[in-house]
């Protein structure tokens, strides 16, 4: 099956040998995203666990958006904390995304992320239509 690099401007560049997403058949499968702002400074945003969990969100949705793609199609998240903590607070601002069937998902407390961010966010989203 061929396999096809999605990328946007509307999300910040890879930092590594990795694309934004890839699609594969009816399958988007997207990087982790944390709290960069787009064309920015390359540094994260500020304003701690709240703040870094809405950019993450907002990054992950232009990449969802530019393999045409939305909050609906996501059958998949895994949530990576620096502080599982800090659950509550990245749970009811992850829930606001979802107006239909919540995906299923994975939270995972780990000891770093990259850039010392605290969330990092990544989802497979499920097309109807082949590319």
């Amino acid at each position: 099956m061929p396999k096809t690099a999605i990328t946007t401007d509307g999300a910040p560049a890879a930092i590594g040998p990795y694309s934004q997403a890839v699609r594969a058949g009816n399958l988007v499968f997207c990087s982790g995203q944390i709290a960069l702002e787009p064309g920015g400074s390359g540094e994260l945003k500020a304003g701690g666990i709240e703040a870094q969990t809405r950019q993450a969100l907002d990054n992950l949705q232009a990449v969802l958006a530019a393999a045409g793609a939305s909050w609906d199609d996501v059958v998949k998240t895994t949530i990576y904390l620096r502080d599982l903590g800090d659950f509550v607070q990245v749970n009811a601002i992850y829930s606001e995304r979802f107006s239909t069937v919540a995906p299923a998902r994975a939270t995972v407390e780990a000891s770093g992320l990259p850039k010392g961010a605290l969330v990092e966010i990544d989802a497979l989203a499920y097309l109807e239509e082949e590319p």
